[in-house]
């Protein structure tokens, strides 16, 4: 495949478009030639890689800013006025943010349980939105940011940034050839050093921190500093844990590899939430080990989340995609036969990629109303995101066995095996005695992929959506 050059890139992206009329009467009549105005929403980590991201595309300004923390904002804006001659428009409160008609883009950046509500109001107010990974909480609220992008004609961008990468685009058009035989298992890999946490206590909420606006669509509970502003990511009220932190990256590399592949047959999940010893715990909720195998027929997706890495013991750090097919392994850009040796190249391979990184492909099809020239639809962003979920509901569900308990409940392929002896010796590695110690292993749900539901399983079913906090709700009609 050709490389598309950046000049090339901003030529096409600058003259694509059409006038368009945006579908509420807050939104602005942008023109071809326009600057697209976006607004930032949740700055303090991914946030301020996507001021950076918007802000160097020609034809684009960062003109808005919002954060619920009056520090983490004005550090922003003092550094992206900096290198512009324009005044930035701050807010705290998000549904202030969309009443601005000059506003024609968002940027959601927030904790992940905020994601889906702010993706749907902003179709609602006729913006187009770049969502940052998960684009969910859980599975209905995915579906429903999908219904909203095509009920109110937004581009909605999903925040994985593999799907613009041509090294990646090439892999899965290898892993789909047929060259090496069937696709017999997609596998990934989220190996991040998550060690634990420990306890914040309870305190009064700084004055700098709007709390109330925080929690969001989340259940009303104390302030502590394990929530605001990272550590969310490990509890259920807010994060998705690791496998839907980094993990939904890999996760959606590993389902773009099957062709066709939306929602699996079936799930099933084990893990737990281990730390520096067998006598100390955390605040901590979600699992820092886990094990999910997804059931696409002939294909198995298989899922490996350690975050007991980097310290303490010899066990690397590994963020990646492995594709076992029936003549060998495709890893790192090599093809392994047999998997073995030193690999060879994948040499030509077709694959179709449309331009720009991830932040430029969505200013792209902004302009050109086209949401097939998309890297990351929302759709694509739902389904990988949802693998993330369904994998937590069937850990979650599960119960306590001992470490020398021995189950062929994750199948029986050596690829999973090999992951299961992985995940518990990595936990024995803390000095945790087999004997003594358990790990939570979650029934095999059966999943019908059509209507997104669990087939007989009614505690499942449940876990599919959340409880609201009024007036937070995401809407069952968007």
């Amino acid at each position: 495949m050709k490389e598309i050059n950046r000049r090339h890139f901003v030529k096409s992206t600058i003259g694509a478009g059409i006038g368009l009329a945006l579908a509420q009467p807050h939104s602005r009549v942008l023109g071809a030639n326009d600057d697209i105005r976006v607004a930032v929403i949740g700055l303090n980590g991914r946030g301020g890689s996507h001021i950076g991201g918007f802000q160097n595309i020609p034809g684009v300004r960062v003109t808005a800013l919002c954060d619920i923390d009056d520090y983490v904002t004005r550090r922003r804006v003092s550094d992206l006025q900096k290198d512009n001659d324009y005044q930035v428009t701050t807010y705290t409160d998000y549904r202030k943010l969309l009443e601005d008609k000059s506003i024609d883009a968002v940027a959601i950046a927030t904790p992940n349980h905020w994601h889906s509500l702010m993706t749907v109001w902003a179709c609602q107010a006729g913006k187009d939105v770049y969502v940052e990974k998960p684009c969910s909480h859980n599975v209905f609220e995915g579906r429903q940011c999908v219904a909203a992008s095509r009920k109110y004609d937004r581009i909605v961008q999903h925040g994985t940034q593999s799907r613009a990468s041509g090294s990646k685009a090439k892999e899965i058009a290898a892993a789909q050839s047929g060259k090496y035989g069937k696709l017999l298992v997609s596998k990934g890999y989220c190996c991040k050093p998550r060690w634990s946490i420990g306890f914040k206590p309870y305190e009064e909420v700084p004055g700098n921190v709007d709390f109330n606006l925080w929690l969001g669509p989340a259940p009303e509970q104390p302030f502590h500093r394990n929530l605001v502003h990272y550590n969310w990511h490990w509890f259920w009220d807010f994060g998705n844990g690791d496998m839907g932190n980094q993990g939904v990256h890999e996760m959606d590399i590993a389902r773009w590899a099957i062709k066709g592949a939306t929602l699996p047959k079936s799930v099933v999940a084990m893990g737990g939430r281990y730390v520096d010893g067998p006598n100390y715990a955390d605040q901590g909720q979600t699992p820092n080990m886990q094990l999910a195998v997804f059931d696409y027929g002939e294909t198995k997706l298989v899922f490996e989340t350690r975050g007991l890495v980097g310290k303490m013991n010899d066990f690397p750090r590994i963020v990646g995609n492995e594709f076992y097919l029936e003549a060998g392994v495709i890893r790192g850009g090599k093809f392994y036969e047999n998997n073995q040796g030193s690999g060879e190249d994948l040499g030509d391979v077709e694959y179709h990629l449309d331009q720009g990184n991830i932040f430029e492909n969505f200013i792209h099809a902004v302009r050109s109303r086209n949401r097939r020239q998309q890297h990351a639809d929302i759709l694509e962003g739902h389904y990988s995101s949802a693998l993330c979920h369904l994998g937590n509901i069937s850990y979650r569900l599960g119960w306590d066995y001992p470490f020398n308990h021995q189950t062929t409940a994750l199948g029986e392929s050596e690829v999973i095996t090999d992951s299961l002896r992985m995940v518990l010796d990595n936990s024995r590695a803390l000095g945790l005695d087999p004997l003594k110690s358990t790990y939570q292993l979650g029934p095999k749900l059966q999943l019908n992929p059509q209507t997104e539901k669990f087939i007989g399983n009614t505690p499942a079913d449940l876990l599919l959506s959340r409880f609201y906090r009024e007036p937070f709700v995401v809407p069952a009609n968007v």
